[in-house]
């Protein structure tokens, strides 16, 4: 069997672990080694090659690198909770920065109880366990579940269409989870468990810092934001993909959609109400990740205020991008339209500055051919009943309207903050979700396939993490534009989409982690949707402009 590894072929003649056939270069590599991509497709070490294949090791330094870690931490938290509190249950909650939002329902978690749990996790890491995926047919798998009387992972068993059915064993203890795991406990050695709220944060190192645990986790209005849509969604009784199911499958779901649609009227009323009540607010900064549903919310938010007596004016900061000669450039000599530098700040400010003082001003037309700004007689002044909304993604960076008095200013931070989770210990992540709308958004709007939408994201990503979530705490108001059905929703128009990504391209190994989650997901109509929804952003047939 021939084997291509960083443009080079070796041979094998018997089929042998991945691990077994790159021992020399997992041990010498610079950062632990969690998995590998076979052939495009997500394996970890203990995959057998049995034919030609082509193999990339994947590394912490890299973003799949790390969710691999992080999942595996996970795995051990659960595997040491079992084994020091049976039958006392562990719920992964959330993601902050780089640490997960755990507690131990039905009990205090208190320190001592969490100094417990991180030692058997580094008892368990130092053992170096090997962690074994078994895999199971259908009447093995109904014997398994009827024999042990376990629900872990029995979702995949309730799939009719699933012919195999998986385990993750780690010695005695056996868990599922979505995702690839690392094959040793002993590859996630770095990691520390603190109190936080209710429960505790797992920390873990960064794809950016592989050897830094970080100190702190900024994120209390983001906590405050999850813990606030959780806690609605328990009351009802709504939390997990199989509750949501049961509720399509019941012909309730129109229940669920009419409430998830009035949280979000109620909170965007809320925003509104707290900007008409500050007199001293004179622009109100919308900012937020791709695919966060920024345009809906800014029009909603537009209706609520005019509904308080102040009628909304919008400003696009696009139209201030300096001239193209005077665009900086990144590392690979492109011109980087995401900077911050890329806005002409000095004419935005002297703008704004005039509109608020009663001035008169003319409003630019960038024009993105020419790379110049033009001036076509669109003039602008602000009546008395009139506030300035702009969005854009440096709105939460105070050098964006460094001229403007901090009091005359509002900020709203937008994102899909998901609360749904596959089970107990399997959350959906945020980034998906919003990585799954935009597949659809940009087939649906802009005739980009999926494949093109997977290529680009880690650049929208790389530009995320430089200039929006650093300034997310800034925001005034959190708004979470995620909704608990939305999943089945998008999955009608986003699993063929995915599905026709062939196993050539290497963004078929994230086309399949994708369908692998909206796959247990019972799908919901596009039509019973409310033409207001946020969703409508990115299916289609709503009421708003886009």
């Amino acid at each position: 069997m021939k084997i291509l590894f960083k443009g080079e072929t070796r041979e094998i003649h018997e089929p042998k672990t991945v691990r077994e056939i790159f021992e020399k270069e997992i041990k010498e590599n610079k950062y632990p080694v969690m998995g590998c991509i076979v052939n495009n497709d997500y394996k970890n070490l203990q995959h057998i090659i049995k034919e030609d294949s082509e193999v990339e090791l994947i590394d912490i330094s890299t973003k799949e690198g790390t969710k691999m870690y992080r999942r595996t931490l996970v795995y051990i938290a659960c595997k040491a909770v079992e084994e020091l509190y049976s039958p006392l249950k562990l719920y992964v909650n959330y993601q902050l920065a780089n640490a997960m939002f755990c507690n131990i329902d039905k009990v205090e978690n208190t320190e001592e109880m969490i100094k417990k749990i991180e030692k058997k996790m580094h008892e368990i890491v130092e053992q170096d366990i090997e962690i074994k995926k078994r895999t199971m047919n259908r009447q093995e798998a109904k014997k398994f579940y009827e024999e042990t009387g376990a629900t872990k992972g029995k979702l995949q068993y309730e799939l009719e269409s699933n012919e195999e059915i998986s385990m993750y064993y780690c010695g005695d203890y056996f868990n599922y989870c979505y995702g690839t795991l690392g094959d040793r406990t002993g590859l996630v050695n770095l990691f520390k468990l603190s109190k936080y709220e209710d429960g505790f944060l797992i920390k873990y190192p960064s794809s950016k810092n592989p050897f830094v645990i970080p100190n702190s986790i900024k994120g209390k209005k983001l906590a405050w934001a999850f813990e606030e849509y959780k806690e609605i969604h328990k009351i009802l009784n709504l939390g997990t993909l199989y509750r949501l199911n049961t509720i399509i499958e019941n012909n309730e779901i129109q229940d669920t959609i009419m409430l998830a649609e009035a949280l979000h009227e109620k909170k965007i009323a809320e925003i509104a109400d707290k900007i008409s009540k500050n007199k001293n607010v004179k622009m109100v900064l919308i900012a937020g990740p791709s695919s966060s549903g920024k345009t809906t919310f800014s029009q909603r938010l537009g209706l609520q205020l005019r509904l308080n007596k102040i009628q909304p004016v919008t400003i696009s900061v696009d139209n201030y991008f300096v001239e193209r000669e005077n665009n900086p450039k990144d590392e690979n000599g492109e011109y980087d339209f995401e900077c911050i530098e890329a806005i002409d700040i000095d004419l935005f400010n002297n703008h704004l500055l005039k509109l608020l003082n009663g001035e008169e001003v003319e409003i630019p037309s960038f024009n993105f051919i020419t790379g110049k700004k033009e001036y076509k007689g669109n003039k602008l002044k602000l009546e008395k009943d009139q506030i300035l909304v702009i969005e854009g993604i440096h709105c939460l960076n105070d050098k964006l309207t460094e001229q403007i008095p901090k009091e005359q200013k509002y900020k709203v931070y937008a994102s899909a903050l998901t609360v749904l989770s596959i089970d107990r210990y399997n959350r959906i992540s945020t980034t998906d979700t919003r990585l799954i709308r935009r597949i659809v958004r940009d087939y649906q709007f802009r005739g980009y396939s999926a494949l093109h939408t997977i290529h680009t994201w880690p650049i929208v990503n790389a530009g995320e993490e430089k200039n929006i979530f650093p300034y997310q705490e800034d925001a005034h108001s959190i708004f979470n534009t995620s909704l608990i059905y939305e999943l089945a929703a998008l999955k009608p128009i986003a699993m063929p989409l995915l599905l026709e990504i062939p196993n050539t391209c290497k963004e078929y190994a994230e086309a399949q982690r994708l369908i692998n989650i909206l796959k247990y997901f019972k799908e919901i109509p596009n039509d019973i949707i409310p033409t207001h929804s946020i969703l409508k952003e990115f299916t289609g047939g709503g009421n708003f402009k886009y």
